[in-house]
């Protein structure tokens, strides 16, 4: 399988792509620090056995606006797809995730997952996430799912309690938030 990682701003990103009967598409996007973007993607899974594999990470300290449309439509049966958005967000900046698995109704045996998990790091910060299912066959295993918090308080203090800088440990809890997406760059 193909892996490509794109840093967003720097690389161009696929606007449309067609998976046909057996073909993979596995991708990582990187949304570095101070970069605003809009990433917007559809992808039609045609053929039997095709398979789709996104994630993203994203990093706003400051102002940055950055802005995913996600659209993958599974319109023939037995496809897989999978889709993880992780980011952290302080600053000002402001993040949406608009995210849709259309399954079609001749689109039996379809497997479709879909998350979006962000951190806010300060008051001002915002995101706002809508990931969709539109599901139109019967057989399907599907979930899309969003979650938007903060550091944990309680871990910090763990940390602090044994000896870890303020500093150290947010950024160690920032890294293994990330973690899952960042695992994906090798």
């Amino acid at each position: 399988m193909d892996r490509k990682v794109y840093t967003v701003g720097k690389d161009p990103v696929p606007g449309k792509l067609t998976l046909g009967a057996g073909e993979s598409f596995f991708a990582t996007f990187v949304v570095e620090e101070g970069v605003s973007a809009d990433v917007t993607m559809e992808v039609d899974l045609v053929g039997e056995g095709a398979s789709l594999d996104l994630a993203g990470v994203y990093r706003c300290s400051a102002d940055e606006r950055v802005a995913f449309h996600l659209n993958v439509r599974h319109l023939c049966g037995g496809c897989t797809s999978r889709q993880l958005f992780k980011g952290i967000v302080g600053g000002r900046s402001r993040v949406v995730f608009d995210g849709l698995i259309h399954v079609a109704p001749d689109a039996q045996k379809t497997e479709a997952y879909q998350e979006n998990h962000s951190i806010l790091l300060s008051g001002e910060a915002q995101v706002q996430t809508s990931p969709q299912l539109e599901i139109y066959a019967d057989d399907v295993v599907c979930s899309h799912g969003a979650t938007i918090g903060s550091l944990s308080e309680d871990e910090l203090f763990y940390m602090r309690s044994r000896g870890i800088p303020e500093a150290e440990a947010r950024q160690m809890q920032i890294q293994s938030f990330l973690s899952p997406v960042l695992g994906r760059l090798g």
